[in-house]
């Protein structure tokens, strides 16, 4: 290329014939034409003087792309320049015959469009100014980046620049177009990514919230993240927008098998002119099937049925349905298995009410049903307060419904008695609180904290009988009720039924470790039997702790006593003896009436001899001085199970 109306300065000429010595070349129309540089600022860019003219010759080096202006940042006129030159010219070639001096002038540039070599040795290195790195080419001089290869001639806002806008562009497109949106939603979908795919379909409803084919998407990615009640409102919503949607109504009426609301199901999974996926008919059926025969056995109260029925329903395909799950802990309940009752509608799935989930189960609107059965846990466990508020909630949902009307009044009227009998025992008026408390359990003759209740008034009236009558009422009904459990053995002790009072205790033991109480009334029960057995107590003493034994005599004398003695043989650096001594402390705490001893053999060698003793741990049990178990590496579950067996 070449610009003939802008001739090089004298004394840059003279500077490049000093420094450089070119082949000759007769063809001159293509010689590059070098513009004199500012140079003024070493930390500004270089560029180029104005010039009083500029044009282009026939056989110059621009590219096709040659006279297009440039956008950007670029000053008015510059054109996006290749590194080397395609016109019809012939190339111009050049070779370094001499150096002078090992600085490279400023400006100079050889026709490569790569700096010239300043030694021979030295490898082409860009000249680096403090805004970034100069690179040279043909005709143009500009500041590139660090991704700019040498010889590469670029100029800032050419096309690059172009590239950068186009890409910009199309970011804005997508994010407007909810047609590709929806195609790299879809591709998300596919994958197995349902978050980043509801994120698509999200910024395309943003976009086009009327269109219903998304609304559906937007389901099925909430369904697989298990966001059902929103995956149900989507599918509500596109079958609004669309009501001859195919599609959204099969998708909606598959939700709402899992909700259990199977006419609703039914409406849209045979909707007409369409044709029902033939598996999702079949479990619409079976559920149904099963849901009928749950009322059915509802109705004349044979809750063991009810309890197959509504198994059977949620595992046929209506895993989601709540009111299901409630029936469950209803039928678990009234066959006296409070725990598992309660457990069962804690672990129910909860969702938001829906447009079509105002269903009926067994005559009650749904929501309704779930907080009819809470209640009734909720008396049970003695959380009165809870259960009056459950009921009136539910109450205010479903108002016109017989069931709930009548445990509303129920639970306010066990309410009263129950705070009526509180007080009484408080002032010491047993007898009437007696009474009292069985007003309430004719009204809730589930009710095991009106057993316990009474139970307490009958021991403090001196009538154990009737107390271990009501305890026991009490515990069929709710096995794990502590406070039961604990009466019931301080009447076994009151009664002199000392084995079931000890096993009683020992049960508590194991519930409630750190109470000491509990191990002060266990030792009392294992001592109390072991003296009805005719077995010597003398000298037995309240434990609790293990005790270190550091020498024969000492041994001899703790495992002489009256009561049983567990001894555990040791070495310090042994890994099994340190994993099983945690487990022997605890033992110490549950059996407060035996003695627990440690030996460590390493320091007290004569006492292995003594006993025979090669491996550790062994754990051996005495009774009156005499070996009666040895055991090597126990087990806890056998170790409490030979302590139980040698030491009551």
């Amino acid at each position: 290329m070449s610009n003939s109306g802008n001739p090089i300065p004298a004394t840059l000429s003279d500077r490049l014939r000093k420094s450089l010595t070119f082949e000759p070349d007769t063809n001159t129309t293509n010689k590059p034409d070098f513009r004199e540089l500012h140079l003024g600022s070493p930390v500004s860019p270089l560029s180029a003087r104005p010039a009083a003219s500029t044009s282009s010759s026939s056989s110059g080096s621009l590219s096709g792309r040659t006279g297009r202006p440039t956008t950007g940042n670029s000053h008015s006129g510059e054109l996006s320049v290749e590194s080397s030159p395609t016109g019809g010219g012939s190339r111009r070639t050049s070779s370094v015959s001499s150096l002078v001096g090992n600085v490279l002038p400023a400006g100079n540039i050889c026709p490569s469009g790569r700096p010239v070599e300043m030694m021979a040795n030295r490898s082409p290195k860009p000249e680096v100014l403090s805004l970034g790195t100069g690179n040279y080419g043909h005709g143009s001089i500009i500041r590139g980046g660090s991704g700019t290869k040498p010889g590469e001639s670029i100029v800032s806002g050419g096309s690059n620049s172009s590239k950068s806008m186009n890409s910009m562009k199309n970011s804005r497109r997508l994010l407007t177009d909810p047609d590709e949106l929806r195609r790299l939603g879809n591709e998300r979908y596919k994958k197995g990514c349902f978050v980043e795919a509801l994120g698509y379909y999200d910024r395309a409803i943003m976009v086009q919230p009327g269109n219903a084919s998304l609304r559906c998407n937007r389901s099925a990615a909430l369904m697989c993240l298990n966001r059902l009640s929103e995956a149900v409102k989507e599918c509500e919503e596109a079958v609004k927008l669309d009501s001859g949607y195919v599609r959204a109504h099969h998708r909606l009426g598959s939700f709402l098998i899992s909700l259990g609301h199977v006419e609703n199901a039914r409406k849209h999974l045979c909707y007409p002119g369409s044709q029902p996926d033939p598996n999702e008919l079949k479990k619409l059926q079976t559920v149904e099937k099963h849901l009928n025969k749950c009322a059915d056995l509802r109705r004349v109260r044979d809750w063991n049925g009810v309890l197959k029925e509504s198994g059977a329903a949620i595992a046929s395909g209506a895993d989601a349905c709540s009111p299901l799950f409630a029936c469950k802990s209803e039928a678990l309940l009234k066959l006296r298995q409070l725990d598992e009752a309660n457990l069962n509608l804690l672990n129910a799935p909860k969702f938001e009410a829906t447009s079509c989930s105002q269903t009926k189960f067994f005559g009650m609107l749904s929501e309704a049903y779930i907080l009819f059965v809470r209640a009734q846990i909720d008396m049970a466990l003695g959380r009165f307060e809870d259960a009056t508020s459950s009921i009136e909630k539910s109450g205010q949902i479903d108002p016109q419904n017989v069931e709930v009307a009548y445990l509303l009044q129920n639970v306010r009227s066990v309410s009263r008695a129950r705070a009526r009998g509180n007080d009484l025992f408080k002032s010491e008026r047993l007898t009437e609180a007696c009474s009292a408390y069985g007003e309430g359990l004719r009204l809730d003759p589930l009710n095991p904290v009106l057993f316990c209740n009474r139970a307490a008034c009958w021991f403090k009236l001196g009538q154990y009988e009737k107390s271990l009558e009501d305890c026991n009422q009490a515990l069929v009904i709710h096995p794990n009720y502590t406070k039961a459990l604990l009466r019931r053995a301080a009447t076994f002790s009151k009664l002199d039924r000392w084995d079931e009072s000890a096993k009683d205790y020992e049960i508590l033991r194991r519930e409630l470790p750190n109470n000491n109480g509990i191990a002060e009334s266990l030792f009392h029960a294992q001592v109390a039997l072991k003296k009805s057995r005719g077995e010597d107590v003398y000298n037995m003493k309240f434990g609790g702790e293990v005790e270190v034994v550091t020498n024969l005599d000492q041994f001899k004398a703790a495992v002489a006593s009256s009561g049983a003695s567990v001894v555990l043989y040791k070495t310090l650096s042994d890994l099994q003896c340190k994993q099983i001594i945690p487990s022997f402390e605890t033992l110490c705490s549950r059996y407060p009436s035996v003695s627990f001893l440690k030996v460590d053999l390493e320091e007290s060698p004569e006492i292995a001899n003594a006993e025979n003793v090669r491996v550790v741990p062994t754990i051996k049990i005495y009774k009156k001085g005499s070996r009666v178990k040895e055991m090597v590496c126990p087990s806890l579950e056998v170790l409490e199970s030979s302590l139980r067996h040698y030491t009551l």
